[in-house]
């Protein structure tokens, strides 16, 4: 069992930058795909970005690409979300994600944060 938990959200001004932090304990990440995923109020669950194990590289859904940058600490076993030039559209709940199985299908993920909430201002 890997245990989750996000911080680092809050509110920010558009144009402005948030790095979500993503903490495990239970097991190492080291093997395991780590993602992203966020949901603002009425919309599904949307991914943002993975970090993969699986190929060793990193992968953004188009509304971040640019913005977002991925990255995990294998010492610390923390997963970071470095947020850029947030827009108001970025307003959503954020989770942290993990599991063997990688990808931008949300159920392929086992272990889940409770998410940190993001707010940009215009």
């Amino acid at each position: 069992q890997v245990l989750l938990v996000e911080s680092g959200g809050g509110p920010v001004q558009a144009g402005g930058s948030l790095r979500l932090s993503c903490a495990a304990s239970g097991r190492t990440l080291s093997y395991y795909n780590v993602a992203w995923f966020r949901q603002a109020p009425g919309k599904e669950r949307a991914f943002v970005a993975e970090d993969s194990w699986t190929y060793g590289t990193q992968y953004y859904s188009d509304s971040v690409k640019g913005r977002f940058t991925i990255s995990r600490d294998y010492v610390k076993n923390t997963v970071q979300l470095q947020m850029n030039s947030l827009k108001p559209e970025d307003t959503a709940l954020y989770y942290c994600a993990a599991g063997p199985n990688g990808g931008k299908d949300s159920q392929s993920y086992s272990f889940w944060g409770q998410g940190t909430q993001v707010t940009v201002s215009s």
